[in-house]
């Protein structure tokens, strides 16, 4: 038996946790091997609402659940936060797997998974990730990530169906989710700045060239620049760094120890349980800064980090928005966050609160976001989230301070207030989007606007909502198109013996109806 039952879970998540996942089960509701990704920014607890998930999942199914991680450094940290909840891997219902050794064990496992999460979901492109949908087209599969996109601009729906998204990280920080911050770089016109614009070379992966990145940057006068600037910017606090490679994270974080800031660099050939006391140190605040290189970008959890430095040239959004992600978390010690861009990535970007049009990217339709694509064409002539800069000091400036915590706030704010200034004018009841409900008792749906139930629960299924159209199934197997008070925009006659029972209706953009 499971020390925690599931309404304790459900009790402790917070308003918006309780509604992805209300929405998740809505939509496994309406199609029953649907595979989901669901979007939700770094820090604002993807674990702890993917935990309440299987917990009801495993209340409703016999069957085991999968919970895949791109590295095995994230088992152990998802195994403990699982584990909090009562679902111990002794008890064998829950696998914490990472997806190298699935890709090569995988077949001595004698047993299918009723539910496959893929955590860090923008790396399911990866071919090992392909192997599970070929292997178990029977499980449903989940996938969880603050950033639904791939540098190369492939989209995700090969292999999930269907996107969910969260808030914007200006809405999380508005509400008090996220840690508010101030944001310092680089100058347009700086010496830095036309060093990075020089980079020709790329990857594999389409980012910027490592070995061009590390001959270019990794230099004396680049790396006393960075110490600087946490010296100005940042004196006393606690913070992580984002280096290029190996050989700029030790260079980085000595530079920074013979100036009497204690620093350690962390990567890939740092053994396990020397990382393992070092990130303890930094934790328990007896090592002030972590010099990484990729190791602390998806799955950390240190609430109290006061400062990211970026130090890595990238053409990434979900590397950018990863690394940032990590200063964004909420602490009581900590007002705000400083975000130190020594790379110039917010031209490439905009700022961590940039509206980003998730699901464009999701279908492949977008590569990262016009910033990214200006910048990688060399236009840097580029807008700020917010449209609020303040440069300090005269021309020859290094760095400028392009937004402040507290210019972040008034922003959000005014933007709230003439949000609900518009939606008052206009009515919250009329301006509520058209929803389906469930009423449990009968098993059958409903539509309602905001609180305002439209149409009682009449209908078997409801597979799809656009604008003010719902495409449903009704009592007697036939399906239809209504609009908000139920009244039939299309019928579609379905004798019981013609197969009409199996017949779906999803929309389409251009107020086309798929069939």
């Amino acid at each position: 038996m499971y020390s925690t039952n599931e309404h304790s879970i459900t009790e402790h998540l917070r308003d918006y946790q309780q509604e992805m996942k209300l929405r998740l089960f809505e939509e496994w509701e309406f199609h029953r091997n649907v595979n989901v990704m669901v979007q939700m920014p770094t820090g604002t607890g993807k674990t702890h609402l993917l935990t309440a998930i299987v917990r009801e999942f495993l209340h409703a199914s016999h069957a085991p659940v999968w919970i895949i991680a791109h590295r095995r450094e994230l088992v152990g940290q998802i195994e403990e936060t699982v584990a909090r909840y009562g679902m111990r891997k002794e008890d064998g219902r829950v696998r914490v797997l990472s997806i190298q050794w699935l890709f090569r064990n995988g077949k001595v496992i004698d047993e299918s998974p009723g539910l496959i999460v893929i955590d860090e979901a923008h790396h399911a492109l990866a071919e090992t990730y392909r192997a599970l949908w070929k292997r178990y087209p029977e499980a449903r599969k989940l996938g969880m990530t603050a950033t639904p996109y791939r540098l190369n601009g492939r989209g995700f729906t090969d292999l999930f169906d269907s996107l969910i998204t969260s808030w914007t990280v200006e809405t999380f920080i508005g509400k008090g989710w996220l840690s508010p911050f101030d944001y310092v770089s680089i100058r347009a016109d700086s010496r830095e700045q036309r060093l990075i614009d020089s980079l020709k070379k790329r990857g594999a992966d389409g980012d910027y060239q490592v070995k061009e990145m590390n001959a270019v940057l990794n230099r004396e006068t680049t790396i006393k620049g960075l110490y600087e600037s946490v010296e100005r910017y940042a004196h006393g606090k606690k913070g992580i760094v984002y280096a290029i490679s190996i050989a700029h994270a030790r260079r980085i974080a000595a530079c920074y120890n013979a100036h009497g800031l204690d620093a350690v660099a962390i990567d890939s050939r740092t053994p396990a349980s020397e990382r393992k006391k070092l990130v303890d140190d930094f934790r328990q605040g007896r090592m002030k800064v972590l010099v990484n290189v990729d190791i602390f970008s998806e799955g950390f959890d240190c609430p109290d980090v006061e400062f990211v430095q970026l130090a890595r040239p990238t053409l990434s959004l979900a590397k950018y928005l990863q690394q940032v992600g990590r200063g964004l978390r909420k602490s009581i010690a900590k007002e705000s966050c400083i975000l130190i861009d020594n790379v110039g990535l917010h031209r490439i970007f905009g700022l961590p609160t940039h509206r980003h049009d998730w699901r464009a990217m999701f279908e492949g339709r977008m590569i990262g976001n016009a910033l990214s694509r200006a910048r990688a064409s060399g236009g840097l002539s580029l807008p700020a989230a917010l449209s609020l800069t303040d440069s300090v000091g005269q021309r020859e400036e290094v760095w400028e301070v392009v937004m402040t915590h507290n210019r972040l706030l008034e922003a959000i704010r005014n933007r709230e207030a003439a949000v609900s200034g518009e939606e008052a004018e206009n009515g919250k009841e009329s301006q509520a989007a058209l929803k389906s409900c469930l009423d449990r008792r009968s098993g059958l749906w409903g539509l309602k606007h905001g609180n305002k139930i439209t149409v009682t629960p009449c209908y078997l299924q409801v597979f799809d909502i656009q604008g003010d159209r719902a495409a449903v199934r009704l009592k007697d197997g036939r399906t239809a198109v209504v609009n908000a008070s139920g009244e039939p925009e299309i019928m579609f006659s379905e004798p019981e013996m013609s197969g009409g029972h199996d017949r779906r209706l999803k929309f389409l953009k251009g107020e086309l109806l798929a069939v």
